[in-house]
């Protein structure tokens, strides 16, 4: 890698993990070009000329979490579906993953360059259970089943700034599996 290879490798990192930081700590507010700019140690001029809008900015913090973590699956769909909505937790703990899905959701309503980013980032972390369900469930119930379990982590994340001990989360587990016939 040549250094100037290296330097924009930096600067990506850098920026991308300023991003993260200040949708966490401070919300879609804070990420502006000049904040940034002053946040990770670049120039503005910096900043604009490789991420001309706020929504490049979001797409790179999006794109340096890389693939959303998922579980191995054992072939135990129970197992699995718990293993997978756990992995879902550790993200929005470990990422600050919640930040990011409501910053994507606000802006992402109005801004559709934004929401094709949204969609990306949840049809990635929506796969596996995807996979996992299309076994036994069918297109429509899967969309439910889907969007109950990342409900169970996400709804208390955003509502109640907690998340789900492993107790809830098997038990939600259970309770879409005993709907679904598979109990």
């Amino acid at each position: 890698m040549s250094n100037e290879d290296a330097r924009v490798a930096r600067t990506r990192a850098d920026v991308s993990r300023t991003v993260r930081r200040l949708l966490a700590e401070e919300g879609w507010d804070a990420v502006t070009h000049a904040h940034v700019a002053r946040v990770a140690g670049y120039s503005k001029t910096t900043l604009y000329t490789h991420w001309p809008s706020r929504a490049d900015l979001l797409r790179i913090a999006v794109e340096s979490l890389g693939d959303m973590p998922h579980a191995e699956s054992t072939g135990d769909l129970r197992a699995d579906l718990v293993a997978e909505v756990t992995a879902f937790r550790t993200a929005i703990e470990e990422l600050a993953l919640d930040k990011v899905l409501m910053a994507l959701a606000q802006q992402g309503a109005t801004v559709d360059e934004i929401g094709e980013v949204r969609k990306a980032l949840v049809a990635d972390g929506e796969r596996h259970i995807r996979h996992l369900l299309s076994v036994t469930t069918d297109e429509r119930r899967r969309d439910a089943a889907v969007q109950m379990m990342s409900g169970v982590v996400l709804c208390p994340a955003v509502m109640y700034g907690e998340l789900p001990d492993d107790r809830v989360i098997a038990e939600a587990v259970d309770i879409l599996l005993g709907g679904l016939g598979e109990a």
